[in-house]
């Protein structure tokens, strides 16, 4: 890895137990199908983002770490029932020192140069703080950064926003709304396709048809 880019870990869980809130949010496209999509299009940008030297995705799931080799990145394998945040710090620790960021897997609109607008934004904030970057509604987070010695120290989860600021984490603020639109529900994939989806999950929403009430 340069001494300039970032390592970047995205968790990813199995398919089967991974966005269970957007479950049925496509009649006919089946759920581990549209969970897949959605990490192979955020793990697309990532990728393609220029300040991104290195990609590890965490994940016991095969379908999810056959594909991440494919597209070009790192897996390490998962913790079995560790959780999202043991599963960041273990991703964390298998890369070399320099700058590191966490990821959430369902930005499917993510757009390289939001997100290497924000890794920028980190760096040349306060020295020795770690960021984060909220997600659209404001209570979780999309996106926690670390500075070189400092420890990712991920709070993800329900109310995640706070507990980052609680922890010594700084926002950044910045006008990133395909970073900030993460998917949980039908009506944030709503939401994510009026930004622009990815292929992966285009190609099934094109397929499949959404269900209106689901979210």
């Amino acid at each position: 890895m340069s001494q300039s880019g970032w390592a970047v870990v995205v968790p990813v869980k199995r398919l089967t137990a991974a966005k269970s809130r957007l479950r049925g949010a496509l009649t006919g496209v089946p759920h581990e199908e549209l969970a897949l999509a959605l990490a192979a299009d955020t793990l697309r940008a990532v990728l393609a983002c220029p300040a991104v030297a290195e990609v590890l995705v965490v994940t016991d799931d095969a379908r999810v770490a056959a594909a991440s080799r494919a597209a070009g990145a790192r897996v390490v394998p998962d913790e079995p029932d560790a959780g999202l945040n043991a599963a960041f710090r273990h991703g964390a620790a298998g890369v070399p020192a320099g700058w590191v960021a966490g990821l959430t897997a369902d930005l499917p609109a993510l757009r390289p140069t939001e997100l290497a607008g924000a890794l920028l934004a980190a760096q040349t904030g306060r020295a020795g703080v770690r960021r984060f970057v909220p997600d659209a509604p404001g209570g979780g987070t999309v996106l926690l950064a670390a500075p070189p010695g400092v420890p990712l120290d991920p709070r993800f989860g329900v109310g995640s926003a706070a507990a980052h600021a609680a922890s010594g984490a700084l926002p950044l603020t910045g006008d990133w709304p395909s970073l900030r639109r993460d998917v949980d529900t039908a009506a944030d994939l709503t939401a994510a396709a009026r930004l622009g989806l990815g292929p992966s999950t285009a190609a099934l929403l094109a397929a499949g048809r959404p269900v209106r009430s689901a979210g």
